[in-house]
């Protein structure tokens, strides 16, 4: 049952402004973290403090901080030194707001509390709210705004970003992933100096290739794992994104996140309502890893689909083993193989459909999503129930959102793509691949009916790999009005959260993988309505070891798809990696294979095969477990580590890997976190190669104080070594 709380002294009022804005102090707050804020008569409303629960607003205060820096500083009010978080041009031309506080509630919101603060214009009548969700049992805040107005004519929204916060100035160093295809989630570190920080992506489809929509912010000088004051920050939100991170001459840091107005100004209709995506901040004194775990812990409460704290199967995809060379007998062949080596699902990937365009390649048929009865006679119901035959589940590859010039849909419906009338349409994948025009409700018709006729006409498919290639090349609509073609990029987004609510709504139970060349959609705006993401189409072991680490920074275990891949691989120049390393990366995700099972040497199905059954006994604690990076691979010291532990520290998974080899190498003793300094712990190794006893630490025991203060020398001797342990 929602509360409605009014504050003593707040105002509603129907129309007019009164002669005094709403003023009081406020404390948003979680188990551990709180967000002070505070607004004075006549202004708008501040922000104090971000930070654990050690200050308040009178000591603030008393100790002589400057806490009038606006919480949404609006163009026309802030000085030329600061920057605005957001900008309307009104009607008539008027590109000025200076919003006051005129109502502030307070609601319930299940396990969550939402303070709402209505702030007026006061000349025009916009109304801006700004709310603040705080979990009651995770250490997140959630920040977001809405804008409507009652003007005679449309307005326009220049910049509208979902949230700020001012930080004081000192040693503040960011932490932001950067990457492309391949090379997603590499990341990067450095000071934050004098001046403007930019971290943009205008990809227009996905927005996690290149500049990620996450970064954090350590306080306490450069970034370390386990200690230090550290803030993060995700902008919930698959679209072009704007993270500005802006140092002042007065003593202040500024971050201001949202979506980017680049060729994105929003038309905004009288009446209507524009709510802003989803910023979400977290805070921990334990580093970047104490971050990452409230990340983590929010991710599995909200920021997830259905997956939450369940857990992933072990699943073979055929890409890599077959790419588009995919026929029925193949595919029984390899579901056969999986469910020999305990796995739990088999996924048919891209090379399925087309009629009067078969999928041979990249450069047909994207959009004509039936059945090719030359490569599989009896249909996906035959796949379906070889599947349930051999005990594993069914699951398949579609990319809904996407066309190719040469299909039937685009034969059919030329104006369902994105373009321009009159302009050459620029293709991408394939040189025939264009994106569906999403903002035009036949379409979201159109892609809602791809998966809504695959479920209704299969219903035991248990899994979709939702796949999008394309960026947005063609900007325009045939869709949109003239006066409107820059709500492209937002409309875009929009339209694909409705078709994605109607999907989840009438599928539930249906697990989807979020795609999109690799990683390029791994963010919680669209994890909400995904279980999992593919972290990159780079299955190497050794650059796994990289792309995983970055992507923990901000997502859990179990939504990070790793799998085992095929040796020698093409995509690092033919680099050969011994599977057990191979196994041991792929562990530490939501393990998978990709690769074709008949040509593994005897080798490799033993290690498969034992691995598969370790991490059966491991997958708890490693996909549902709170996250420890204990030594990163960017800081060249020749060993990756990290640790998984349950809640009650009773349990936990370490991993080791040799990320360099050369001989007279000092390898650094690991230290581990998270357990109880006064409880004995048993280590037992783990997935231990083909052929090989455990090693030398395999059944000691330490105290946990012993294994986080002096460590363990772990033996790496030989290149790709690596190591899992089980700690009990």
């Amino acid at each position: 049952m929602k509360k409605t709380v009014i504050l003593s002294g707040a105002m509603l009022l129907a129309s007019a402004l009164p002669a005094t804005a709403w003023q009081g102090d406020v404390t948003v707050e979680t188990p551990t973290l709180q967000l002070l804020l505070h607004a004075r008569e006549g202004q708008d409303l501040h922000m104090a403090y971000f930070g654990d629960k050690t200050a308040s607003l009178k000591e603030l205060r008393d100790a002589g901080d400057d806490l009038n820096f606006p919480a949404l500083p609006a163009f026309g009010t802030v000085d030329a030194i600061h920057l605005p978080a957001i900008q309307v041009e009104h009607a008539g031309g008027d590109q000025n707001l200076e919003l006051q506080v005129t109502d502030y509630s307070k609601t319930s919101d299940g396990d969550a509390t939402v303070h709402t603060f209505t702030m007026k214009d006061r000349l025009l009548p916009v109304t801006v709210k700004l709310y603040y969700k705080a979990y009651n049992k995770v250490d997140v805040i959630e920040t977001w705004t809405s804008i409507e107005h009652q003007e005679k004519r449309a307005v326009t929204l220049k910049r509208y970003d979902s949230g700020h916060l001012a930080l004081r100035q000192g040693d503040v160093w960011v932490t932001h992933l950067h990457g492309d295809w391949a090379t997603e989630a590499e990341v990067t570190q450095e000071p934050l100096t004098r001046g403007m920080k930019v971290i943009r992506n205008s990809d227009g489809a996905r927005n996690s290739h290149l500049d990620a929509p996450e970064l954090m912010l350590s306080l306490d000088g450069k970034p370390q794992e386990n200690q230090g004051r550290t803030i993060g920050a995700a902008l919930c939100w698959n679209g072009n994104f704007e993270l500005r991170l802006n140092t002042t001459d007065n003593r202040q840091h500024h971050l201001y996140a949202g979506i980017d107005p680049t060729a994105g100004h929003y038309v905004l209709e009288p009446k209507q309502t524009f709510e802003t995506p989803h910023l979400a901040l977290t805070y921990s004194n334990e580093g970047m890893s104490g971050v990452s775990r409230n990340f983590h812990r929010w991710a599995r409460t909200c920021g997830m689909f259905h997956r939450g704290m369940n857990m992933g199967d072990i699943l073979l995809n055929s890409w890599e083993g077959l790419y588009f060379d995919i026929n029925e007998e193949r595919m029984v062949q390899m579901m056969d193989d999986i469910a020999k080596f305990g796995g739990e699902l088999f996924v048919m990937d891209d090379g399925w459909f087309g009629d009067k365009y078969p999928r041979k390649d990249d450069t047909t048929s994207l959009g004509d999503w039936v059945v090719d009865r030359q490569k599989l006679p009896n249909g996906l119901g035959a796949l379906c129930s070889a599947a349930k035959a051999k005990g594993i589940k069914f699951g398949i590859w579609i990319e809904p959102e996407m066309a190719n010039t040469k299909s039937e849909l685009y034969e059919k419906h030329p104006d369902w793509v994105l373009q321009t009338k009159g302009r050459q349409l620029k293709q991408g994948r394939g040189g025939t691949q264009v994106v569906l025009d999403l903002t035009n409700p036949r379409v979201q018709d159109f892609v809602f009916g791809v998966v809504d006729n695959l479920l209704t006409e299969n219903p035991d498919i248990a899994y979709i790999k939702w796949d999008a290639n394309a960026s947005i090349q063609n900007y325009g609509s045939l869709y949109l009005p003239a006066n409107k073609q820059s709500n492209l990029y937002v409309d875009y987004q929009l339209g694909l959260l409705k078709v994605l609510k109607r999907v989840r709504q009438k599928y539930p139970q249906v697990v989807i993988q979020d795609c999109a060349s690799g990683g390029g959609r791994a963010n919680y705006g669209l994890l909400p309505y995904y279980d999992e993401f593919w972290v990159s189409d780079n299955t190497d072991a050794l650059q796994r070891v990289y792309i995983q680490w970055g992507t923990s920074m901000f997502f859990p275990a179990n939504a990070m798809a790793a799998h085992i891949n095929h040796c020698p691989y093409w995509n690092t120049g033919g680099r050969t990696i011994p599977v057990k390393f191979r196994c041991d990366v792929a562990m530490s995700g939501r393990l998978g294979m990709e690769l074709q099972p008949k040509d593994m040497t005897d080798e490799e199905r033993q290690q498969c095969t034992t691995c598969f059954k370790d991490y059966k006994l491991l997958r708890p604690t490693i996909q549902t477990g709170n996250l420890y990076r204990l030594l990163s691979p960017y800081d060249r010291r020749g060993v990756a580590s990290l640790m998984y532990t349950d809640d009650a520290r009773s349990t936990a998974v370490l991993f080791v890997y040799k990320t360099e080899n050369y001989a007279g190498q000092p390898l650094p003793r690991i230290r581990l976190a998270g357990l109880n300094p006064d409880k004995t712990y048993t280590l037992t190794e783990r997935n231990v190669r083909t052929g090989q006893r455990p090693c030398q630490l395999n059944g000691k025991q330490f105290t946990g104080r012993f294994l986080m203060n002096v460590g363990v020398e772990m033996p790496l001797r030989e290149e790709y070594s690596s190591r899992v342990f089980e700690l009990k």
